[in-house]
């Protein structure tokens, strides 16, 4: 957390120094991170509101943390002072949480309250709104000072936490009536505007109009209501703005774009429920690195009841919103609600509701560039489905997309289909890390000749879900690393150069590299490549590679080498052979072209390097 420390013996304060990486996310979060100054004071009354849901979740076991019946959000601009507080009664924070909540990079009191609570009812769980780790920094936009005085339910004892933003920051003893926290912000002299109520209620009607909480905004001598507490998702569409619809999309998704789709619809029959659902515009930062539960909100008649009911499978994960239903109790324990007929009807009600929703735009072929930005944003995690889903594989696989060797723009099967030669039984696809290497591979030469379309799957689930899928329109699907005897069903343009008589070539050959290959033959897929390396049967190459990466424990398989005969560095290791010369050391450079060529690592780096200096030496050019 901190590498220096200084005590102040006047003032009682521990000086600590931000790490580099804080600094680094100060700099980010004032200068290039929000667009607009106003969202400092929607990340601070979120971080308040999450306090004080936390303090009403203790107080369900603890009695001496129960909330004053005043419990509000207050916020206090003081022109004189150039001082702007927002005040809460929540569960304030301890020496050692200020230090850890505010004073390090990538560490939320809300995300690890959320943590903690894995084991808690669902009906005793507040709702988590902010990210404390990131959205506190905000506070610098505005502020060339921020204190934080905070107090424990149950404690006597409050820290301050004050810093300029600049590199460090010091926590003291202080004082505070009543348990909770403020914030308490030195304006900057070009933020004004932050001092005036009415720029502050209108802020927190934009931003923070859904929050449950009161919010307060003192005017004068009183303090008026700030907020109406409505929740958005019970309006009539027909009384909710767009720009309400984005707000309210930001606020639940905590991002900033505008989202690309919004579904808002109130079900009716066996089950009701109202949904307002986003499907974001853009891709979070750190998505992949989220867990892969869906985490929409669960209400029970407006109350917030969980994050975790799993409203939509993992591959929708990226859709954000709130379902409120009146069918399920408050009291509902979390047991039960996971396998409570209501919700899983709800389920596979809002799953059937996004899926219409993504087809529908998928089919659009007025909004191709819109529907293709989405793919690239969320495609990968949606081809999940047609590995672990089967009652949605094969038209999470209709609406997919692919890159190609047909087309410059992404593909469907469907559109594949339609180009297939005559006599063509399968949907050839080729995998890798990288989808230009893909395309310059020479495992394509062959099937390049003949007019023969292969996928180009880079994506890392790419690399399991043709097997789940097995096939589609009764075309199978085939990697074309196992498609070896494929080719020879059709016409192929006549070769350049006279073939090479293999019969001495391969035996010499598998000597040389013994057990580093399965096997040595000879190819009709390539055309101007002298070798490939390829698999048959079990896992191909990519996939062999993906279970290595991934701790599988997958064995190691030696891959068979085919090589070109009418290449001419095969006719000319094939006269070598005729002649009694030795050809190990080609062979071995020949398998190491080949891993180079498949995105493999080279086992011997040096070997190979050596190997290759000494033919170019003699003049010779593998």
């Amino acid at each position: 957390m901190t590498e220096n420390t200084e005590k102040d013996q006047v003032q009682g304060a521990e000086k600590h120094e931000f790490s580099a990486e804080v600094g680094r996310l100060l700099d980010l979060v004032v200068h290039a991170l929000y667009s607009e100054r106003e969202i400092f004071l929607r990340e601070l009354v979120a971080n308040a509101a999450d306090a004080s849901d936390k303090r009403r979740f203790e107080a369900l076991t603890d009695a001496a943390k129960a909330l004053p019946a005043d419990a509000a959000i207050r916020i206090n601009p003081d022109k004189e002072s150039r001082l702007l507080t927002i005040s809460d009664n929540g569960a304030g924070m301890s020496r050692e949480e200020l230090a850890s909540n505010l004073g390090t990079i990538a560490r939320s009191g809300t995300r690890a309250f959320g943590e903690k609570l894995s084991s808690a009812k669902p009906e005793d769980r507040p709702s988590l709104i902010g990210q404390f780790g990131v959205g506190f920094y905000a506070a610098f936009m505005v502020a060339d000072k921020v204190d934080v005085i905070s107090r424990q339910p149950g404690s006597d004892e409050a820290w301050q936490w004050s810093s300029d933003g600049k590199g460090a920051y010091t926590i003291a003893p202080a004082t505070r009536e009543q348990p909770g926290t403020d914030i308490i912000l030195h304006v900057k002299t070009d933020a004004d505007e932050f001092l005036d109520a009415w720029r502050l209620r209108a802020i927190i009607r934009k931003w923070a109009d859904h929050i449950s909480w009161p919010i307060t905004l003192r005017e004068g001598e009183e303090d008026k209501s700030a907020n109406e507490g409505t929740a958005l998702w019970r309006k009539s569409k027909s009384d909710i703005t767009p720009e309400q619809y984005t707000e309210f999309y930001r606020h639940v998704a905590h991002q900033f774009d505008e989202p690309y789709a919004t579904l808002h619809w109130n079900a009716e029959g066996t089950t009701e429920f109202t949904a307002l659902l986003f499907i974001p515009g853009a891709r979070p930062f750190d998505f992949m690195e989220q867990s892969r539960e869906s985490k929409l909100h669960l209400h029970v008649r407006r109350m917030f009841i969980t994050d975790e009911a799993e409203l939509l499978p993992a591959w929708l994960r990226f859709v954000k919103g709130v379902v409120d239903t009146e069918d399920l109790p408050l009291n509902v324990s979390r047991e039960m609600l996971q396998s409570t007929p209501v919700l899983q009807r709800i389920r596979k009600a809002v799953t059937k509701r996004v899926m219409t929703e993504i087809k529908n735009r998928a089919k659009d072929t007025e909004n191709t560039d819109s529907f293709g930005t989405f793919w690239e944003n969320f495609g990968p995690i949606i081809k999940e489905g047609i590995w672990e889903d089967s009652e949605h594989r094969q038209e999470l696989a209709a609406l997919s997309r692919f890159r190609s060797t047909a087309s410059d723009d992404p593909t469907t099967l469907d559109a594949y289909l339609s180009r297939m030669k005559p006599g063509q039984e399968s949907i050839y696809y080729l995998t890798g890390e990288n989808a230009e290497a893909l395309a310059a591979s020479p495992q394509l030469e062959g099937f390049r000749a003949r007019g023969i379309e292969v996928l180009l799957l880079s994506d890392q689930v790419d690399g399991f879900w043709p097997d789940r899928l097995s096939s589609y329109e009764d075309k199978t699907l085939k990697s074309i690393n196992q498609a070896h005897g494929d080719l020879e069903k059709f016409e192929a343009p006549t070769p350049e150069g006279e073939a090479a008589d293999l019969e001495k070539l391969i035996p010499a050959l598998k000597e040389a590299l013994g057990d580093d290959v399965k096997d040595v033959r000879g190819t009709v897929r390539l055309v101007g490549s002298a070798v490939v390396i390829t698999s048959e049967g079990g896992p191909d190459l990519m996939m062999q590679r993906l279970m290595r990466r991934s701790g599988q424990g997958m064995p190691p398989s030696a891959p068979i080498m085919e090589i070109n005969p009418h290449h001419p560095l095969i006719r000319d290791l094939a006269a070598r052979v005729e002649k009694g010369e030795s050809v190990a050391d080609y062979a071995r450079v020949l398998l190491d072209v080949a891993r180079i060529q498949d995105g493999e690592t080279l086992p011997d780096a040096a070997g190979f390097a050596q190997r290759l200096t000494a033919m170019l030496t003699n003049g010779i050019t593998v």
